[in-house]
């Protein structure tokens, strides 16, 4: 069992001793897949919990148990039934959501960074494009002095040093959203890599989860690696500015997250699929990606799927605040209505 999960079966038990006791009924609700939205995840389970003194909730669910094993294990493990919900930065396709009699819809918006372990380069300071960050992946740029890289960052002293690049192990929302970036700069990467959860990399160290990843870029010199947000700041690695659609090197962070964010059009989104990579505005970062929640439709427990709707029922009203502290961007509250109304249309436990 992860340190992660363990910590959050922790918050449960710790605070069942100190909250009235729910009825028979209210149950812990089980998750897994996306490692970007795990940070999210964790710290909305600890509010919830707070949250079953509230009478509006407390008759349905008793806490989260999440695992953080990447988007392409969660999904399976929706597929076999083994949970209430998974997570993922990578949306199912209508064929798929029927096909595997699921339903899906967004959860948060956050933000995906190229994070660096370089003596003397802090946060921002680097620039980077997303065709050079292909050459650097598919090894065509391998030394940090390299002229490509000192053109856009001629204040920056760096390293005669080879690079070393650091990618997922496991199948991954967040390796789909950045091969998704690369492929669409880079037509050599496009034609010899590809995008998705898995790929096969042309270079590089792997790790598994987000953390995994910040973690080898933490204890290797000249490395990089891509992550969520959240992961580098708690790892006090280096993300690098990156050049936008309109041509700005964007720092990564709430505002340009939001700002990418905010040119969605939810509205007409099929199955609530918007791609938020690379979209235009001077001030959006290019590399955000919406987590989604996966629930069958019918199969497992049926108090399961209405504990699940409570917990996000819940995130929904209450979880904001707690999603813009670690750098997420809380849902529109249009889009939450939209949430909120489809339920019932696709479950008859949400009627």
């Amino acid at each position: 069992m992860g340190m992660t999960r363990l910590l959050v079966l922790a918050a449960i038990v710790a605070w069942s001793a100190l909250v009235p006791a729910t009825p028979a009924t209210a149950q812990v609700v089980t998750g897994a897949g996306s490692t970007l939205a795990q940070p999210l995840l964790a710290r909305w389970s600890q509010a919830y919990l707070r949250s079953q003194r509230d009478a509006e909730y407390q008759p349905v669910a008793a806490g989260l148990d999440y695992e953080p094993i990447g988007s392409q294990a969660g999904m399976m493990r929706v597929r076999e039934r083994g949970v209430d919900f998974g997570a993922t930065e990578q949306p199912l396709s209508g064929e798929e959501i029927a096909r595997y009699g699921v339903i899906q819809f967004p959860i948060a918006v956050g933000g995906i960074v190229a994070a660096v372990n370089l003596e003397g380069v802090e946060a921002s300071q680097l620039r980077l494009t997303g065709e050079l960050l292909a050459d650097i992946y598919g090894g065509k740029v391998s030394a940090w002095n390299d002229p490509a890289i000192a053109a856009l960052n001629p204040q920056l002293r760096l390293p005669a040093a080879p690079i070393t690049t650091v990618h997922r192990s496991d199948g991954s929302g967040t390796t789909a959203i950045v091969t998704a970036y690369l492929s669409q700069h880079s037509s050599t990467w496009r034609k010899a890599v590809g995008e998705g959860l898995t790929v096969a990399w042309p270079t590089g160290m792997a790790a598994k989860g987000n953390e995994g990843v910040a973690e080898a870029v933490r204890r290797t010199p000249n490395a990089i690696g891509y992550m969520d947000y959240a992961s580098a700041r708690r790892a006090g690695l280096a993300a690098a500015g990156l050049r936008n659609r309109d041509g700005q090197f964007v720092a990564p962070g709430p505002a340009s997250f939001q700002a990418a964010a905010a040119a969605a059009d939810w509205s007409s989104a099929r199955d609530f699929v918007v791609r938020l990579v690379d979209v235009p505005g001077e001030a959006a970062y290019p590399l955000v990606a919406t987590t989604y929640a996966i629930m069958p439709r019918e199969g497992g427990a049926a108090a399961g799927r209405r504990a699940a709707l409570a917990f996000f029922s819940w995130a929904l009203d209450h979880g904001g605040g707690v999603a813009a502290e670690l750098g997420y961007v809380p849902l529109p509250a249009s889009v939450a209505a939209q949430v909120r109304a489809y339920w019932p249309t696709v479950l008859s436990d949400a009627r």
